[in-house]
């Protein structure tokens, strides 16, 4: 018993509405710090007001997928949620950079992340519920298409609008139109192409996943062992043993940063070991000790206690290509315009030449990763996926690397040739993962394991942001082309490691 095949236009109905959900990413990501400085923020506080993009998805993600998991009603499975997060995200963008003083901002990049992660995370669930495992590594390359064309359409947007005489310019303290203009049109493409998915895709009823899943031998079967009170006991004693211990190494972290001066962005990583190493498994064990077992929060520590093994070794491959794109996010800019340019000077023609061009290069990958996501799958079916994203993430690599030997800055040579390989990487990235993990996950927990899935995202991005800084003053004076270098070795390494995923399955392209 298979599920039945889609045609290319199915599934296309299926991704279409990630083409609104990465507009409104891509319009957060480019255009919040510029509004949060234009409501008076200084620019050593954008950082620390940014932790909440990635912190909201560690924590909204897991429980959306677990919710979702145990959903069904007349509008489906992964439809309610998706729904509703397009809803209040599309009001979050319209009311974003109408926003009149700065905590009002800082309050709705959480309140719009959260909504985008609503909507997000039942996504790469809803795929792997309703496409057979031989579909799959197309089914993600077409959300990945998506993701492309809708961050290099809002990452252009307000540059377009400035074409049709929208002002780019605005008193101080207020938000340009061409900024304002771009988030109605991010918003209203939000609803309309998820609303697309909802009206033009099916789901499988429970019935129909629960028979599919008895038919699939290759399962994590975990889920049906009911555990006796003496292993959850046991268990409860192991939790509460690490998390004593995480407790005490956060607390210790903390105290450092503390008695040191240390950098205040580290306070991030120490108080996750606090709360989400140590308290969470306290509070863990202590209720399997109790007895006190038949709860959610129970269900989602041991779910993340026995993640599947493939889940466990992606999770290498995912920490260090995130760790070398969010390098590449951080520091491209700086490291363009000090080392290709020779220069620091934030008002001289040099530095705005060279920081306009990394703008060109961001959207050009996004637009090279479009084009890419139809081609990976052909490669997958003719090689192996774990080989392929071993291409992929070394052509990434290489081409973060090159920027340190570009001595005559053209256009060529620093807006598209370094960003072939960070393209193809990122439409690897982007697909190749979820198609392997998927194939492995139980249907009753997909939405689950596929929001866990995201802290290994989500931490690379927090450590990135607080170590490179002290490694690239502490070893290689301060010049952050070495931060681009470190980022391309990470994600050649994400590459190797990902040649020992196990992964034998079979791909076809569509019909």
């Amino acid at each position: 018993m298979e599920k039945r095949r889609l045609s290319f236009w199915q599934i296309f109905n299926m991704s279409f509405g990630f083409l609104g959900i990465q507009m409104g990413f891509a319009l957060q990501n480019s255009n919040v710090s510029r509004i949060f400085q234009t409501l008076g923020a200084k620019i050593d506080d954008i950082p620390i007001l940014w932790v909440a993009a990635p912190l909201t998805g560690l924590i909204i993600q897991p429980i959306i997928g677990y919710f979702s998991d145990r959903t069904w009603n007349k509008l489906g499975r992964r439809k309610p949620y998706f729904l509703a997060g397009a809803i209040l995200a599309s009001a979050a963008l319209f009311i974003m950079p109408n926003s009149p003083v700065l905590w009002f901002a800082a309050g709705m990049l959480w309140i719009m992340d959260a909504s985008i992660n609503v909507s997000m995370e039942p996504f790469r669930a809803f795929i792997g519920d309703n496409l057979s495992e031989k579909q799959r590594t197309l089914g993600f390359a077409m959300q990945s298409f998506f993701i492309g064309i809708g961050a290099y359409a809002a990452s252009r947007l307000p540059e377009i609008l400035t074409h049709f005489d929208v002002k780019n310019t605005a008193p101080e303290g207020i938000i340009p139109d061409s900024v304002k203009y771009s988030f109605y049109i991010g918003g209203i493409a939000f609803i309309v192409t998820v609303l697309w998915t909802v009206i033009f895709s099916k789901e499988y009823s429970p019935e129909e996943i629960e028979a599919f899943e008895k038919h699939n031998e290759n399962l994590n079967k975990r889920e049906d062992y009911k555990h006796p009170k003496e292993w959850f006991s046991k268990n409860g004693n192991s939790h509460l043993a690490k998390g004593l211990v995480m407790l005490i190494i956060g607390l210790g972290f903390s105290f450092c940063i503390f008695e040191y001066n240390l950098k205040k962005d580290l306070y991030v990583l120490s108080l996750g070991l606090i709360s989400f190493g140590g308290v969470a498994l306290i509070i863990s064990g202590l209720l399997q000790k109790s007895a006190k077992t038949e709860n959610g929060f129970v269900t989602i520590m041991n779910d993340f206690q026995f993640m599947p093994k493939i889940m466990k070794q992606l999770a290498w491959v995912q920490f260090f290509s995130w760790f070398a794109l969010f390098s590449m996010w951080i520091y491209t800019t700086l490291a363009v315009t000090q080392h290709i340019y020779g220069t620091t000077d934030t008002t001289s023609a040099a530095y705005n030449v060279g920081a306009n061009q990394v703008g060109k290069m961001f959207a050009n990958y996004n637009l090279i990763a479009a084009a890419a996501a139809f081609l990976l799958p052909l490669l997958a079916k003719a090689t192996s996926r774990k080989l392929t994203h071993f291409f992929a993430l070394t052509m990434g690599g290489l081409g973060l690397i090159s920027l340190y030997f570009i001595k005559e800055p053209t256009v060529f040579t620093i807006e598209w040739l370094p960003m072939i390989g960070v393209g193809i990487a990122w439409a690897s990235i982007l697909s190749i993962p979820y198609a392997m993990l998927s194939g492995a996950l139980p249907s009753s927990k997909m939405g689950y394991y596929m929001g866990v899935f995201n802290f290994f995202i989500v931490i690379p991005q927090l450590v990135a942001a607080s170590i490179l800084g002290f490694l690239v003053s502490k070893f290689f004076n301060s010049e952050p082309i070495y931060a681009l270098l470190i980022g391309g070795a990470s994600m050649i390494l994400a590459g190797l490691i990902a040649l020992t995923i196990n992964d034998k399955s079979k791909i076809i392209i569509n019909e």
